[in-house]
């Protein structure tokens, strides 16, 4: 499917807090939703969440997933479903909850998959044309979420940095849902990777088409330990390369330059290229640059160690046996007890007082989860300190005793 309606053209417009679902409506008008997304498929929205605690730009907002559905019932679309995945770092069920999908979700009466549910059937897919690097990768087969085939695709990536690809959004919005577990493994050709599941996508889905929120956009180390901006523009495209390429140049990333968009652009299955790119609605905004940079935590400069570093040759024991729990930990360290609980929480109450901040707090029950260090990673540290000072206590004492 690499000749589409809409391929090559972004809507990309201005918004605002009091107008943020009428605006939805209207972008996905501008860019063709609807001859894109055949009404007698099922259609499911591929909710992105980088974090189970909330952060502005982090993951899908609750008014992108309820301007979406508005959409889609408005129009006629009454087989919907929300597309959920699991990551060894990020708890989905505690996620939908703190960023306030699920209140949206129940309040459509929209249900939702999970693909980690054991009921959900995983099954072997064959490319139709040979994949750049997934089947090296999975020499031993590449399994996807059979309810995933067959269905239209709704992208509800946001505009942010990422520390392995520069930046994220529909391209890398499958990464989740169609990979496993086990997805880490394909770090090491991250582009490459995502060429192939756009590729895998093309084949499986009748329909596919992106609604990017860009009400808050993140700079710097993303997907979640950035600066947020308060942006203000929505993002829609069938074309899934162009829209990332739009989204990159807004941020001031040349687009070309990063080599999913590039490598996508040269196999014809979008258009990554900005200068053969239609900006449909408010074609001024498109001449933005942010400015914005980005950056590696302490987390990702280790990760990228061992997959182009002088740790390489150990990727597959560290990475792909039972000690790559390291891993996970380091990750949740990082994160939930040093950086969010002492840098993330002050941007957060920052964040809570703006209008787009008040108007996150306005869904379900107006509270905002602010948690404090995660107490399970701190244990789990307390406990590892603990054995590493008694090993080194053993060990001094034995050479102790043999001096004497």
């Amino acid at each position: 499917m690499t000749n589409f309606h809409g391929k090559g053209k972004v809507a990309l417009i201005k918004t605002a807090p009091a107008t943020v679902l009428e605006d939805i409506q209207r972008l996905m008008k501008l860019a063709g939703f609807e001859q894109n997304l055949p009404k007698n498929n099922r259609t499911g929205l591929k909710i992105n969440i980088s974090w189970q605690t909330w952060y502005p730009a982090c993951s899908s907002t609750p008014w992108q997933i309820e301007g979406v559905i508005q959409s889609l019932q408005k129009a006629g679309y009454t087989d919907l479903v929300v597309i959920q995945n699991d990551t060894v770092v990020v708890n989905t069920s505690h996620a939908e909850q703190n960023n306030k999908h699920k209140y949206v979700t129940d309040k459509y009466g929209v249900p939702c998959i999970y693909t980690y549910d054991p009921a959900v059937k995983w099954i072997e897919y064959q490319p139709v044309t040979p994949f750049l690097v997934l089947d090296k990768i999975y020499p031993e087969g590449l399994f996807i979420p059979e309810p995933m085939i067959g269905m239209n695709i709704i992208h509800l990536p946001t505009v942010k940095t990422h520390v392995f690809t520069t930046i994220t959004g529909a391209m890398k919005n499958a990464f989740g849902g169609l990979l496993g577990r086990n997805r880490h493994w394909t770090h090491g050709k991250i582009h490459e990777t995502l060429v192939d599941l756009l590729q895998i996508q093309q084949d499986i889905h009748p329909g596919i088409f992106a609604v990017m929120d860009g009400t808050f956009s993140g700079d710097g180390p993303g997907p979640r330990a950035m600066r947020w901006h308060e942006t203000d523009v929505l993002l829609a495209s069938a074309d899934q390369v162009a829209i990332d390429a739009v989204s990159a140049k807004l941020q001031g990333f040349d687009p070309l330059s990063l080599d999913f968009i590039r490598l996508a652009h040269e196999k014809g299955m979008g258009i990554g290229d900005p200068t053969q790119i239609e900006i449909l609605g408010e074609p001024d905004l498109a001449n933005s640059s942010w400015g914005f940079i980005r950056e590696d935590t302490f987390a990702s400069r280790g990760q990228k160690m061992i997959y182009h570093g002088w740790l390489h040759p150990f990727e597959k024991p560290l990475l792909r046996t039972p000690i790559v729990q390291w891993a996970y930990f380091a990750s949740n360290f990082y994160h939930n007890v040093y950086w969010y609980p002492f840098v993330g929480r002050k941007r957060v109450q920052a964040a809570l007082q703006t209008k787009w901040g008040k108007l996150f707090q306005s869904y379900g029950d107006g509270q905002v989860v602010m948690p404090g260090m995660e107490p399970k990673t701190v244990i789990q540290a307390s406990a590892g300190i603990a054995l590493f000072l008694a090993v080194l206590t053993a060990i001094i004492y034995r050479l102790a005793r043999r001096k004497n």
